[in-house]
């Protein structure tokens, strides 16, 4: 279960274990609020968790993302 990230995607998980808000991401990455919360909730579509923490945690185990 490999790179089951897009690019996109795992730019804004990086920016939330970063500690960037929701505004802060769409700020950074020049694209919508509404797109950003998109993204995570593809994300946690994905992975079949709820929530962003449980998402990240999920993550960190498929070593998608690093701390």
């Amino acid at each position: 279960m490999n790179n089951i990230l897009t690019p996109r995607e795992k730019e804004i998980f990086q920016l939330l274990i970063d500690n960037y808000s929701t505004k802060e991401i769409a700020k950074e990455l020049r694209i919508s609020e509404k797109t950003v919360r998109n993204h995570i909730s593809n994300v946690m579509q994905k992975l079949g968790v709820n929530g962003r923490a449980s998402a990240v945690v999920e993550l960190l185990k498929l070593n998608e993302l690093s701390i």
